[in-house]
Protein backbone atom coordinates (compact mmCIF):
# COMPACT_ATOMS: atom_id res chain seq x y z
CA UNK A 1 0.00 0.00 0.00
CA UNK A 2 0.94 3.35 -0.90
CA UNK A 3 2.54 5.40 2.06
CA UNK A 4 -0.03 8.48 2.70
CA UNK A 5 1.58 11.55 2.36
CA UNK A 6 2.67 13.80 5.62
CA UNK A 7 1.23 16.80 5.61
CA UNK A 8 4.19 18.57 7.49
CA UNK A 9 6.47 17.51 4.71
CA UNK A 10 7.51 19.85 1.91
CA UNK A 11 5.64 19.92 -0.97
CA UNK A 12 9.23 18.34 -3.22
CA UNK A 13 12.91 17.80 -0.98
CA UNK A 14 16.09 16.87 -2.66
CA UNK A 15 18.49 15.34 -0.57
CA UNK A 16 21.89 14.93 -2.01
CA UNK A 17 20.85 13.86 -5.36
CA UNK A 18 22.86 12.72 -8.14
CA UNK A 19 22.20 11.61 -11.53
CA UNK A 20 24.33 10.28 -13.75
CA UNK A 21 24.24 8.51 -17.48
CA UNK A 22 27.12 6.10 -18.61
CA UNK A 23 30.02 7.37 -20.78
CA UNK A 24 33.78 7.81 -20.75
CA UNK A 25 33.63 9.56 -18.47
CA UNK A 26 30.07 9.05 -17.24
CA UNK A 27 27.86 12.55 -17.56
CA UNK A 28 26.87 14.21 -14.47
CA UNK A 29 23.54 15.96 -14.87
CA UNK A 30 22.94 16.11 -11.11
CA UNK A 31 25.85 16.51 -8.51
CA UNK A 32 24.76 16.39 -5.03
CA UNK A 33 21.62 18.37 -5.47
CA UNK A 34 19.86 19.41 -1.65
CA UNK A 35 16.79 21.18 -1.69
CA UNK A 36 13.52 21.69 -0.09
CA UNK A 37 10.30 23.24 -1.71
CA UNK A 38 7.54 24.26 0.62
CA UNK A 39 4.06 23.87 0.15
CA UNK A 40 2.54 27.02 -1.51
CA UNK A 41 5.87 28.26 -3.00
CA UNK A 42 6.13 29.16 -6.49
CA UNK A 43 10.17 28.48 -7.60
CA UNK A 44 11.94 29.67 -10.68
CA UNK A 45 15.04 27.19 -11.80
CA UNK A 46 17.25 28.90 -13.98
CA UNK A 47 19.95 27.90 -15.72
CA UNK A 48 21.17 27.82 -19.49
CA UNK A 49 20.69 24.51 -21.64
CA UNK A 50 22.40 21.65 -20.48
CA UNK A 51 23.09 23.16 -16.96
CA UNK A 52 20.50 20.39 -15.75
CA UNK A 53 17.56 21.83 -14.65
CA UNK A 54 15.29 19.99 -17.12
CA UNK A 55 17.25 16.94 -15.17
CA UNK A 56 15.98 18.10 -12.21
CA UNK A 57 12.73 18.70 -12.97
CA UNK A 58 12.61 14.97 -14.35
CA UNK A 59 13.68 13.97 -10.76
CA UNK A 60 11.45 16.19 -8.89
CA UNK A 61 8.60 14.16 -10.78
CA UNK A 62 9.82 10.84 -10.38
CA UNK A 63 9.64 10.67 -14.26
CA UNK A 64 13.29 9.72 -14.04
CA UNK A 65 15.11 8.20 -10.41
CA UNK A 66 18.36 9.48 -9.14
CA UNK A 67 21.75 7.67 -9.09
CA UNK A 68 21.69 8.55 -5.85
CA UNK A 69 20.31 10.31 -3.13
CA UNK A 70 16.92 10.78 -2.26
CA UNK A 71 13.59 12.77 -3.51
CA UNK A 72 11.11 12.87 -0.93
CA UNK A 73 7.05 14.16 -2.08
CA UNK A 74 4.81 15.56 0.52
CA UNK A 75 7.27 12.75 3.01
CA UNK A 76 7.44 9.80 0.02
CA UNK A 77 10.50 8.87 -0.22
CA UNK A 78 10.57 7.54 -4.04
CA UNK A 79 13.41 5.57 -3.92
CA UNK A 80 11.59 3.26 -2.05
CA UNK A 81 8.52 2.80 -4.25
CA UNK A 82 7.68 0.16 -6.63
CA UNK A 83 7.16 1.32 -10.16
CA UNK A 84 3.27 0.80 -9.79
CA UNK A 85 3.74 3.01 -6.64
CA UNK A 86 5.66 6.03 -8.83
CA UNK A 87 2.88 6.15 -11.47
CA UNK A 88 0.51 6.34 -8.44
CA UNK A 89 2.40 9.51 -6.85
CA UNK A 90 2.64 10.96 -10.59
CA UNK A 91 -0.86 10.13 -11.32
CA UNK A 92 -1.86 11.72 -7.87
CA UNK A 93 0.23 14.20 -6.61
CA UNK A 94 1.98 15.62 -9.35
CA UNK A 95 0.95 17.86 -12.10
CA UNK A 96 3.26 18.34 -15.59
CA UNK A 97 3.18 21.35 -17.78
CA UNK A 98 5.44 21.10 -20.79
CA UNK A 99 7.08 23.18 -23.58
CA UNK A 100 5.20 21.05 -26.05
CA UNK A 101 1.58 20.51 -25.05
CA UNK A 102 1.29 16.57 -26.01
CA UNK A 103 -2.70 17.21 -26.44
CA UNK A 104 -4.75 14.55 -28.44
CA UNK A 105 -5.63 16.60 -31.77
CA UNK A 106 -9.02 14.30 -32.31
CA UNK A 107 -11.33 15.34 -29.09
CA UNK A 108 -12.26 18.42 -27.39
CA UNK A 109 -10.12 20.11 -24.78
CA UNK A 110 -13.00 19.30 -22.26
CA UNK A 111 -11.76 15.41 -22.47
CA UNK A 112 -7.80 16.93 -23.07
CA UNK A 113 -8.08 18.24 -19.53
CA UNK A 114 -10.22 15.00 -18.22
CA UNK A 115 -7.96 12.25 -19.25
CA UNK A 116 -6.09 13.86 -16.43
CA UNK A 117 -8.06 12.13 -14.15
CA UNK A 118 -8.15 8.89 -15.96
CA UNK A 119 -5.58 7.34 -12.95
CA UNK A 120 -8.22 8.27 -10.56
CA UNK A 121 -10.84 5.88 -11.92
CA UNK A 122 -13.79 8.23 -12.14
CA UNK A 123 -16.43 8.09 -14.33
CA UNK A 124 -16.48 10.16 -17.63
CA UNK A 125 -19.47 12.34 -16.19
CA UNK A 126 -17.32 13.40 -12.80
CA UNK A 127 -14.13 13.82 -15.03
CA UNK A 128 -16.04 16.18 -17.33
CA UNK A 129 -17.55 18.16 -14.49
CA UNK A 130 -13.91 18.79 -12.99
CA UNK A 131 -12.61 19.44 -16.10
CA UNK A 132 -15.16 22.27 -16.86
CA UNK A 133 -14.17 23.70 -13.45
CA UNK A 134 -10.69 24.21 -13.99
CA UNK A 135 -11.16 25.60 -17.97
CA UNK A 136 -13.25 28.22 -16.28
CA UNK A 137 -10.55 28.96 -13.60
CA UNK A 138 -8.16 29.46 -16.93
CA UNK A 139 -10.08 31.51 -18.93
CA UNK A 140 -11.40 28.58 -21.49
CA UNK A 141 -15.07 28.03 -20.39
CA UNK A 142 -16.31 29.18 -23.49
CA UNK A 143 -13.48 26.92 -25.68
CA UNK A 144 -14.01 23.77 -23.79
CA UNK A 145 -15.85 21.80 -27.05
CA UNK A 146 -13.26 23.38 -29.70
CA UNK A 147 -10.12 20.75 -30.39
CA UNK A 148 -6.68 21.72 -30.08
CA UNK A 149 -6.28 22.87 -33.46
CA UNK A 150 -8.39 25.67 -33.30
CA UNK A 151 -6.72 27.33 -30.32
CA UNK A 152 -4.10 29.84 -30.21
CA UNK A 153 -0.81 29.18 -28.84
CA UNK A 154 -1.60 30.68 -25.75
CA UNK A 155 -5.05 29.29 -24.99
CA UNK A 156 -3.03 25.68 -25.95
CA UNK A 157 -0.97 26.14 -23.09
CA UNK A 158 -3.48 27.14 -20.86
CA UNK A 159 -5.06 23.96 -21.76
CA UNK A 160 -1.94 22.11 -20.88
CA UNK A 161 -1.96 24.48 -17.59
CA UNK A 162 -6.10 23.12 -16.78
CA UNK A 163 -4.82 19.44 -17.49
CA UNK A 164 -1.87 19.41 -15.14
CA UNK A 165 -4.43 20.83 -12.19
CA UNK A 166 -7.40 18.92 -12.84
CA UNK A 167 -6.79 16.31 -10.25
CA UNK A 168 -5.32 18.54 -7.61
CA UNK A 169 -2.09 18.11 -7.55
CA UNK A 170 0.53 18.66 -4.85
CA UNK A 171 2.25 20.92 -6.66
CA UNK A 172 3.04 22.10 -10.55
CA UNK A 173 6.42 21.41 -12.57
CA UNK A 174 6.13 23.96 -15.41
CA UNK A 175 9.08 23.07 -17.80
CA UNK A 176 9.65 25.97 -20.64
CA UNK A 177 5.97 26.75 -20.30
CA UNK A 178 6.69 29.76 -22.44
CA UNK A 179 9.51 28.41 -24.76
CA UNK A 180 7.36 28.52 -27.56
CA UNK A 181 5.55 31.44 -27.07
CA UNK A 182 5.41 35.25 -27.88
CA UNK A 183 6.49 37.41 -25.09
CA UNK A 184 3.05 38.82 -24.68
CA UNK A 185 1.32 35.62 -24.70
CA UNK A 186 3.99 34.28 -21.94
CA UNK A 187 3.50 37.10 -19.78
CA UNK A 188 -0.16 36.34 -19.67
CA UNK A 189 1.16 32.95 -19.07
CA UNK A 190 2.91 33.77 -16.60
CA UNK A 191 0.40 35.74 -14.96
CA UNK A 192 -1.84 32.92 -14.92
CA UNK A 193 1.02 30.93 -12.69
CA UNK A 194 1.51 33.62 -10.64
CA UNK A 195 -2.49 34.05 -9.62
CA UNK A 196 -2.62 30.28 -9.23
CA UNK A 197 0.18 30.93 -6.60
CA UNK A 198 -1.67 33.30 -5.02
CA UNK A 199 -4.35 30.68 -4.13
CA UNK A 200 -1.64 28.68 -2.40
CA UNK A 201 -0.93 26.12 -5.40
CA UNK A 202 3.25 25.22 -5.23
CA UNK A 203 4.41 25.90 -8.30
CA UNK A 204 8.17 24.80 -9.87
CA UNK A 205 8.84 26.56 -13.52
CA UNK A 206 12.24 25.55 -14.98
CA UNK A 207 13.27 28.16 -17.76
CA UNK A 208 16.54 29.42 -18.91
CA UNK A 209 14.90 32.71 -19.78
CA UNK A 210 16.61 35.07 -16.83
CA UNK A 211 13.85 37.64 -17.32
CA UNK A 212 10.94 35.41 -16.09
CA UNK A 213 13.29 33.59 -13.47
CA UNK A 214 13.60 37.21 -11.65
CA UNK A 215 9.77 37.98 -11.75
CA UNK A 216 9.18 35.21 -8.95
CA UNK A 217 9.45 34.84 -5.63
CA UNK A 218 12.51 32.22 -5.26
CA UNK A 219 15.39 31.51 -7.82
CA UNK A 220 16.96 28.12 -8.13
CA UNK A 221 19.97 28.60 -10.00
CA UNK A 222 21.68 25.63 -11.63
CA UNK A 223 24.91 25.54 -13.44
CA UNK A 224 26.77 22.14 -14.18
CA UNK A 225 24.22 20.08 -12.49
CA UNK A 226 24.95 21.93 -9.05
CA UNK A 227 23.04 24.55 -7.20
CA UNK A 228 24.78 27.25 -7.19
CA UNK A 229 22.72 29.58 -5.70
CA UNK A 230 19.10 29.42 -3.86
CA UNK A 231 17.96 33.33 -4.34
CA UNK A 232 15.24 34.91 -2.56
CA UNK A 233 15.05 38.55 -3.73
CA UNK A 234 11.72 39.78 -1.74
CA UNK A 235 13.16 37.85 2.29
CA UNK A 236 13.59 40.54 4.37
Amino acid sequence: MLAAPDPSAPAIELRDVTKSYPGSPPVVALDGVSVRIDRGEMVAVVGQSGSGKSTMLHVMGTLDQPTSGSVLIEGIDSSVLSDDHLAAVRGRRVGFVFQRFFLLAGIPIIDNVANGLLYHGAARPQRRAAAELVLERVGLGDRMWHRPNELSGGETQRVAVARALVHEPAFVLADEPTGNLDSATSASIMELFKSLHSEGRTIVVVTHNEEIAAALPRQLQILDGRLERDVRPNSR
